[in-house]
């Protein structure tokens, strides 16, 4: 069996992944003082390039295991979305409000949608493609 030749997604993935943790470090480190958002917004900006390039590069893919793709990213999707909200949950709680709330949200959103891809995309990778009969 010879390797198929795919394109980086994981590690387009953890790079946008990278930019979110260091802009939500960024801001934490300004608690609990306001932070100026410039660097958060630029990282959060850059994430969801990398974000919106890794989608173009996966769409591209073809003899690919797309039903164990979406099989494994519509739960992992739901499950990261129960974190994210908890999440979000204690940025309200904690009284973050106004453009800072927006940043983190966004770039909670950003986390929420990197890691189903990651791990949707590492499980099908080593699924063999669906017959074309069964298509």
């Amino acid at each position: 069996m010879t390797e198929r030749r795919l394109p980086p997604v994981t590690e387009v993935a953890a790079a946008s992944m990278v930019l979110v943790i260091v802009a939500v470090i960024y801001l934490a480190s300004y608690l609990p003082r306001r932070a100026p958002l410039g660097v958060a917004v630029g990282l959060l900006v850059a994430s969801a390039v990398l974000f919106g390039v890794n989608l173009m590069l996966l769409a591209r893919v073809r003899d690919f295991a797309w039903w164990r793709f979406f099989q494994v990213g519509r739960w992992a999707l739901l499950a990261y979305l129960v974190i994210a909200g908890m999440i979000e949950y204690a940025f309200v709680y904690d009284r973050t409000r106004g453009s800072v709330l927006v940043v983190m949200t966004l770039l909670l959103v950003m986390f929420a949608a990197n890691v189903p891809v990651i791990l949707a995309f590492t499980v099908a990778r080593f699924q063999a493609p669906r017959p074309a009969a069964e298509r």
